[in-house]
């Protein structure tokens, strides 16, 4: 078990120092059009919408990350204070009620739309530039699904510790 989920972290890992490249990229995209628009007075059609790319691309591929070094946002004024053993029962509980069905639900939805985009050929309609829309689809559905193999991996670890009293980390 320990093994699966080293490799399930190993993935959220190396997921995360791929995609932190994209902020260097969504940097220079946003460079780029400062410096058309107001040194050359030449802005661009296309910037926009592939820095909102870029951008949802980089927070998107970065959730399963943050969720194995367990760097979401909490509400530490109680859950600060309780023991190991009773935050991986908060955890689980969690997880049960709202995690999957939040998240499986996602996975779920970003499954359909990423198929309807790849077999309609969507494009962006906002600029005359008409980008593909299914390459994001398909970004978020691979985000979200690993993140919820993180989540899978959270949850496995937060039933050990309940069940041994500590993780097999």
């Amino acid at each position: 078990m320990n093994k699966i989920l080293g490799f399930i972290d190993s993935i959220s890992l190396w997921n995360a120092r791929i995609f932190q490249w994209l902020c260097v990229a969504l940097v220079l995209l946003l460079s780029y059009e400062v410096m058309m628009r107001y040194v050359f007075n030449a802005p661009t059609i296309w910037v926009m919408q592939m820095s909102m790319m870029v951008g949802g691309s980089l927070i998107v591929m970065g959730w399963s990350y943050v969720h194995q070094q367990q760097a979401h946002v909490r509400v530490d004024v109680v859950y600060g204070r309780l023991s190991r053993k009773w935050q991986s029962l908060v955890n689980t509980v969690g997880a049960i009620l709202f995690f999957f069905p939040f998240v499986g639900f996602l996975v779920y939805r970003a499954a359909i739309q990423a198929e309807y985009s790849l077999r309609m050929g969507e494009r962006m309609s906002e600029t005359a530039w008409y980008p593909p829309v299914f390459p994001m689809r398909v970004v978020v559905l691979i985000g979200l699904s690993l993140f919820l193999l993180q989540g899978i991996a959270q949850f496995v670890r937060d039933v050990q510790t309940l069940s041994k009293g500590k993780s097999d980390d």
